[in-house]
Parts: C-alpha cells; sequence; structure tokens
C-alpha cells in the first residue's frame, strides 16, 4: 500500500496560498462569502472545496467571483461504493495510518448512514446500509479525499460543522499531513463565533489562558466582568430560538396547523415541494429528504403531539436536594462527535441516578427543540428510574439551575450557563468549558460516583479564572450573527457584508496582511 507523503501547511514567503472550503447546506453561501472576501481584501485566489450537497455544487458551478481549481461532490463519491469491491487491505491500511484509533468514528458520527437521520425524521433510526455496504462507503470517500488532497494541496481547510464521514476523514487526513486545519464555533456568548483548530475546543484562547502567549488585555477583562454581570442580572440563552417561549412547547401550539389558513399554507407548500421534487437532480442523492418521507413523518409527529406527555411531567419542588440534567438536541454532533460513547441519553441519566448520595433526585428537562419531537416512550423509559423526575418544558434552565445543588450535561449550552451563574457542573463530552479547573469532568462512567460526591462535598469556583477565560474569548472572536445570516438572510450582499469580522478572524489565523 503507497504511502502519501506530508507536506507543510503554509507556502513559503511570497508564494500564493491555497484555501480549501469544506461548504455543507447553507453554510455554502456562507463560506463562499468569506472566500471571497480573502480574495478581495487579502490576496487569496487559489480555493478548492469538498461540497456536500448538489445544489451547493450547482450554486458554486454557477458563481463567477471564484474559479474553484476542484469541487469535490460529496453526493457524486458516494454512488460509487456501489460499484466497488470492499477492499479489506486497503481499510486495515487506513485504519493504521489514520484510525482514531479505528475506523468506526468516521461512520458513527454521520447520522444519515448510522440512522437515515435527516433523511427520515427523528425518532427514526435504522440505516439503510449493511456493515459492508458502510465500509464501502468508508473506501470510497477515503480514496477520493485522499486523491483530493495530493492533487489540490491546499494550505490550509476551513469547516463549519464537522459531521459526516467525509468532512471527519478530512479533518483528521489534514492533522495526519500538516494541513491547517481551521473550524468556526459559536461561543456561546451571543452572536460571537472563533476560529479553532479543534472541533470542540477554542484552541487559541487556551494558548492565551494556559500557554506562554500574552494574557487577556485590561479591556477585554473589563467586557468579561461587564458581560458576567448583565448575564447574572438577565440570564436569557445566547440561541433565542432555544428558549421555551420561541417553541411549541404546549400542546396548543403544535396543534395550530389545524387552523384553516395554517392547513392552506401546507397544502400550497406540500404542493411546491412535490413539483421541487419531480424536477429536482437531486432526489437520488443519498441525503435527499423527500417529501413523502416528509408527510409520513409529520403525521406521525403531530399524532404523537396529539396524546403527548404533559401527563408525565412532575411538579418541580426547588427546595428538593436534586441535580439537574438537561436533555440535548440531538441528532447533533453535540452527541455524535464529542461525545460518541454517551449518545445514549437514557443511559447516562440512569447512571447518574445510580450515582447519587441518598436523599437526592435527578430533575430532567427537554430541550424546547425537541418538544414536537421526541416520542412519549422515551419519557415513560425514563420515568422507570425512581429517584428521575421529569420537568415540563414550559420551565426554563434558569429557574432551575440557581436552585440545583449540581448541573450534569453531556456537552450542552447549560453547562456553560451554570458555570458563568457559579454553580458545580459535571460533563461527559468534549466541550470548550471543560478546560476551567473547577468543571468536573467524566470521561469514564465507573468515576461517576466519585465526581459528584466530590463536586456536592466540595463545589470549587474561581471567579478570576471564568473572568480570564471569557476576556481570552472575546480577543480571540468575531461579532457576527452568523445565525441569522446562514438560515434566514436571503440577500447574497447582505451575507457577504455580514460575513466580513469572521473573515478577518480567519486571515488573522493565517496570517495574512490586507491589501494595500
Amino acid at each position: 500500500m503507497p504511502i502519501m507523503l506530508n507536506y507543510k501547511s503554509f507556502p513559503l514567503k511570497n508564494q500564493p496560498m491555497k484555501g480549501c472550503f469544506i461548504l455543507q447546506r447553507r453554510f455554502v453561501y456562507i463560506g463562499h462569502n468569506i472566500a471571497v472576501f480573502l480574495k478581495e481584501n487579502y490576496g487569496v485566489k487559489d480555493f478548492c472545496s469538498y461540497v456536500l450537497l448538489r445544489p451547493s455544487y450547482n450554486f458554486l458551478k454557477s458563481q463567477t467571483d471564484i474559479n474553484y481549481t476542484k469541487l469535490l461532490l460529496d453526493e457524486e463519491i458516494h454512488k460509487d461504493f456501489k460499484k466497488v469491491k470492499l477492499d479489506i487491505d486497503y481499510l486495515r491500511w487506513l485504519e493504521k495510518e489514520y484510525g482514531i484509533p479505528n475506523l468506526w468514528p468516521y461512520l458513527t458520527v454521520d447520522r444519515v448512514i448510522m440512522s437515515n437521520q435527516a433523511v427520515r425524521e427523528y425518532p427514526y433510526d435504522t440505516s439503510p446500509y449493511t456493515h459492508e455496504e458502510m465500509l464501502k462507503i468508508l473506501q470510497v470517500k477515503a480514496k477520493a479525499i485522499l486523491d483530493f488532497l495530493e492533487r489540490e494541496k491546499p494550505d490550509f481547510i476551513f469547516a463549519s460543522v464537522i459531521g459526516s464521514v467525509g468532512v471527519y476523514l478530512l479533518y483528521h487526513i489534514a492533522k495526519k499531513k500538516n494541513i491547517k486545519m481551521l473550524v468556526v464555533l459559536p461561543t456561546s456568548i451571543k452572536n460571537t463565533y472563533t476560529i479553532s483548530e479543534h472541533y470542540a475546543y477554542f484552541t487559541e484562547v487556551e494558548k492565551k489562558m494556559f500557554g506562554a502567549e500574552k494574557e487577556p488585555s485590561a479591556t477585554s477583562m473589563e467586557k468579561a466582568k461587564q458581560f458576567i454581570q448583565n448575564f447574572r442580572s438577565h440570564p436569557a440563552p445566547y440561541y433565542d430560538e432555544a428558549s421555551p417561549q420561541r417553541q411549541p412547547v404546549f400542546r396548543y401550539q403544535q396543534m395550530k396547523f389545524l387552523l384553516p389558513h395554517n392547513l392552506l399554507k401546507i397544502c400550497l407548500w406540500t404542493a411546491k415541494y412535490l413539483l421541487r421534487y419531480f424536477q429536482s437532480d437531486e432526489r437520488q442523492d443519498y441525503s435527499y429528504s423527500g417529501p413523502f418521507n416528509y408527510i409520513k413523518d409529520g403525521i406521525k409527529r403531530k399524532l404523537r403531539n396529539l396524546i403527548g406527555a404533559y401527563d408525565l411531567y412532575d411538579t418541580f419542588n426547588p427546595t428538593d436536594d436534586f441535580v439537574f440534567f438537561p436533555l440535548h438536541l440531538e441528532p447533533e454532533i453535540s452527541l455524535l462527535l464529542q461525545a460518541q460513547f454517551f449518545t445514549d441519553q437514557l443511559h447516562t441519566i440512569k447512571m447518574i441516578a445510580r450515582s447519587l448520595p441518598v436523599g437526592y433526585q435527578i430533575y430532567v428537562k427537554e430541550h424546547p427543540l425537541m418538544v414536537p419531537y421526541r416520542p412519549r416512550s422515551f419519557y415513560k423509559q425514563l420515568k422507570k428510574t425512581p429517584n428521575v423526575k421529569l420537568l415540563d418544558p414550559s420551565i426554563t434552565s434558569f429557574q432551575i439551575i440557581p436552585h440545583a445543588k449540581l448541573i450534569t450535561v453531556i456537552t450542552g449550552a447549560a453547562g456553560w450557563e451554570a458555570t458563568i451563574l457559579g454553580k458545580p457542573v459535571i460533563t461527559f463530552g468534549e466541550i470548550f468549558y471543560n478546560k476551567l479547573s473547577f468543571v468536573g469532568k467524566c470521561p469514564k462512567i465507573e468515576d461517576l460516583p466519585f465526581v459528584v460526591k466530590n463536586l456536592l462535598e466540595n463545589p470549587r469556583f474561581d471567579e478570576d479564572e471564568l473572568i480570564r477565560y471569557i476576556a481570552a474569548v472575546i480577543e480571540e472572536s468575531a461579532d457576527v450573527n452568523l445565525q441569522y445570516l446562514w438560515e434566514h438572510e436571503n440577500d447574497m450582499e447582505k451575507k457577504k457584508e455580514g460575513v466580513k469580522t469572521l473573515a478577518d478572524l480567519l486571515a488573522k489565523k493565517l496570517n495574512l496582511q490586507k491589501n494595500a
């Protein structure tokens, strides 16, 4: 088996730099505009791209701003698995060279491959592929990506989400080849994003906090103090849509589709969806969510909503001795990538419940975005553990956290919010605030009773460390309303204008000088 040679991540001085952009779903418009900004303002002229969806590919082929030297379309690579024979020797070589430490994480991070989710709606959880087919998919994508990198030789790779077989392969192969890998990450400070060399941790922030880098400035320290003060006075989720006030957490909200004007909208939308389906060149793509499955899963969801789980909710008593566990949104990278061995939330809750002292209970609350989707059977199974209580999802986390003795999360934002509020926190996965010395980490479940006991009896908190960390985050991030630009803004000029600060931050990470 031939060994691929490494090459340096940056060109020699005065030589042009080449960037590879991983563009998936609607991030294609954000990423492309960042590339345009780098071209116009920093002189980066050569780009290639790994593209996830066919509409994204079609957009990049039709635009005239940038001449991408190569567009590698994931959907086209995927089709090849049906044509090849399984090459176990190649996969063994691949595992030896790029295993983490084996090849399974590349598959399990991909919700489409493993569960057919995104094509089908949660809680659907059946893969359309056999074991052998999964290995073939891994085989064809690895070969295509290795060939792509050897031919294009990018100096850096820029990504938004590490959430599929191909993208996760690109991430680790780039690391092994010493290609600079940069990922844009939300900081959990509203409208603030950083760019990191890791998919979960803020690498530049950590250098400033714990390395030889210069510490945050006095100005940033003051901004951090002000942020903490404001948050403690008026706590709010950094993502507004995650608030119970913005989601249909009550039955009557979930049944509004029955109103005549809403039914008419649904019928019109469905008719347009069906028309697009028959006209589309992407309907045969493996990740395409067709109208028939959407209608089928939507009907099932509305029937579940009609029954609901309201009779299963327990009364919240703030005077109880309790540990709080907010359920996570799924399927998302917060579980599939950042907590690969804690994706089963029912099992994790059961293990927490078994780790609590006598007299303690665990209060569980649903994520507001998951209320219409989670099946009743999930909650019934959850309540089989005697010291587990299920709270009404209309209660906010900020009503619960101040009264909890301990907050447990896999990787959730609620852990960060609790940390700012000075509460003891235990995490199970990889998340940026793990780097704070007073946050409890439990990577091994057998250690959990001891970690719980230690934090309940000896809660720790370091205000100064928190201030310095947030100050470092402020200095190493960009103010950009990326969620809105990503999901809602349709004007390309406004998108381009909106991502300027993020593009400048990327240029800073690449040590680029602005054009004179």
